[in-house]
């Protein structure tokens, strides 16, 4: 069993209730910080076009709220909609559109890979001198559902692919990207 900081913050709230009875004022900080949190988590992951779709996705991470709570959360943590597709973002991130993100990798394999190997779900690639930490940013931003995640050096790259399958599918993907 996976125990997190709001299980925690909940855990002693119910220990300091047996131990301290009578009322007592609760600021609710820890359930504020945690929502908010959520809420950032989501919004980085995933377009979310409403504040009903942020609620039901908080409310699928074991986070109730309202409306009005949402969207006050939503101005104090400077949250905007994209202009392309009015999804929730924060303030400042140049986001760019999943094609435009997908372009900028194809570019980025053609200009920097050299070699791929596979070793189960595991991809290595390999890169020039100091052209892994772009092609790996590139791979990140482009938000491949094959991929969980990349590590990069100086002149190669892990990615982390969720299964088997899925890593010969990037293999190929970048295989066509880079002419090899």
């Amino acid at each position: 069993m996976k125990i997190d900081e709001y299980d925690v913050a909940t855990y002693a709230e119910i220990v300091y209730s047996q131990v301290c009875p009578g009322p007592r004022v609760s600021t609710g900080h820890s359930m504020k910080s945690r929502r908010q949190g959520l809420i950032l988590e989501l919004v980085d992951r995933e377009p979310l076009h409403s504040q009903e779709e942020l609620r039901r996705r908080l409310l699928q991470r074991g986070c109730e709220a309202t409306q009005a709570t949402i969207s006050r959360d939503i101005k104090e943590l400077g949250l905007v909609k994209r202009a392309g597709d009015r999804a929730y973002q924060r303030q400042g991130v140049d986001v760019a559109s999943p094609e435009l993100a997908l372009n900028a990798l194809e570019r980025a394999a053609a200009s920097f890979l050299r070699r791929i190997d596979r070793v189960q779900q595991l991809v290595v690639v390999r890169t020039g001198a100091g052209q892994a930490q772009p092609l790996a940013l590139a791979i990140d931003r482009a938000q491949l559902p094959e991929a969980v995640g990349t590590i990069a050096g100086d002149d190669t790259i892990l990615i982390v692919a969720r299964d088997d399958r899925r890593a010969v599918a990037l293999v190929k993907r970048f295989e066509t990207y880079a002419g090899l």
